[in-house]
């Protein structure tokens, strides 16, 4: 079946590709929706409403603290009023002015244990690793993944001033990783990327006096993909595409949807799904496959609605004139982004009403 979509908005936006393909879209219990797109040696805060309706200026730009580091996935204040960077051997909050409000060290993410560093805090160690960090929907506390001593942990901090509240071990040897907040405003999920090694998916809650935490590493081979306040638990995609799973925040499993292959052309392998998932709104998901020999090149991907409940095939997205391909991102109030690198241009979509 296919199903037809209408253009909504759409604006040139140069670096957009980060909300779709990467980290740069932030979102808020209570509707906050913000890009957080590095320009120059800044980070810039863009509400992502008003850059559709035309609004281009930045809601807030924060220097970044290592302009040498360009990796590790930050986060910015309910309000705006500051930012916190993940850095290669520190977590970081940053006012308005530029300001280091305060600073929790760690150990280094470099891939050698215990090699010698200059002194300069810009000096930026070989290696691809890094961590990530997440301000709660309450703007209290901030969530930190960082190495302390030969070992990964997950801590909580202070927002106010970094102090640490709470520190839970990992059994993980990170590539990479990123935090997801529930709607709920209570529960965090982290999920950490290991390359071939897998992926570990934790929740946790913080009451003030004690971290409680979910291990759902069984298989270790859930990609932590997104929530929707319509949906007590949370979307994860397999390591290498093979289903999709709709979870209990405990991790029980609600549904399984898998590529459907009487979709595929005749010339065609079996597709899998891609990193690119998550819901449309409470009754709908939105995925995208590609084709499990060759999935390198977006250009080979189609885009799917599902049942949010089941994870059942709905039908294929039909774009109107030149298809829309690669990655998306679902906003979760019925639309979605796609970018387009060519020209810049961010599209924001919606299913044709009839």
């Amino acid at each position: 079946m296919s199903i037809s979509v209408h253009l909504r908005d759409s604006v040139v936006l140069p670096g957009g590709g980060a909300l779709v393909n990467g980290y740069g879209f932030e979102s808020r219990a209570g509707g906050h929706r913000r890009a957080l797109l590095p320009h120059g040696h800044g980070l810039e805060v863009h509400d992502l409403d008003g850059l559709f309706a035309g609004e281009r200026a930045p809601v807030a730009t924060f220097p970044l603290p290592w302009p040498g580091w360009d990796r590790g996935v930050n986060s910015v204040s309910p309000d705006a009023s500051y930012a916190v960077f993940s850095g290669q051997r520190a977590v970081r909050a940053v006012g308005a002015g530029g300001e280091t409000l305060w600073e929790y060290r760690h150990d280094c993410w470099g891939p050698e244990l215990g090699h010698p560093h200059s002194g300069d805090e810009q000096e930026v160690c070989r290696g691809l690793e890094h961590g990530s960090c997440r301000v709660s929907d309450d703007g209290r506390t901030v969530w930190a993944h960082v190495v302390i001593g030969e070992q990964e942990h997950w801590v909580v901090l202070d927002s106010g001033d970094g102090r640490e509240l709470a520190r839970l071990p990992l059994d993980s040897a990170a590539a990479g990783s990123h935090h997801l907040s529930h709607p709920d405003g209570v529960h965090m999920g982290l999920s950490i990327g290991m390359g071939q090694d897998g992926i570990l998916l934790h929740w946790a809650r913080w009451d003030g006096t004690q971290l409680v935490d979910w291990d759902l590493n069984e298989s270790m081979d859930r990609i932590l993909m997104d929530v929707h306040p319509g949906h007590r638990g949370f979307l994860t995609v397999e390591h290498y595409g093979h289903d999709l799973r709709l979870h209990t925040l405990d991790g029980d499993v609600l549904a399984t949807g898998t590529p459907d292959p009487a979709d595929t052309d005749e010339d065609e392998d079996q597709p899998c799904w891609d990193y690119g998932c998550g819901f449309v709104d409470a009754d709908t998901v939105i995925a995208s496959t590609v084709d499990c020999d060759d999935d390198e090149d977006p250009a080979l991907s189609r885009h799917w609605l599902l049942d949010a409940r089941t994870l059942e095939v709905r039908g294929r997205v039909t774009y109107p004139a030149a298809p829309a391909t690669g990655y998306l991102l679902p906003l979760g109030d019925g639309t979605w982004l796609t970018h387009d690198g060519k020209t810049q241009t961010l599209n924001r979509w919606t299913v044709a009403t009839a």
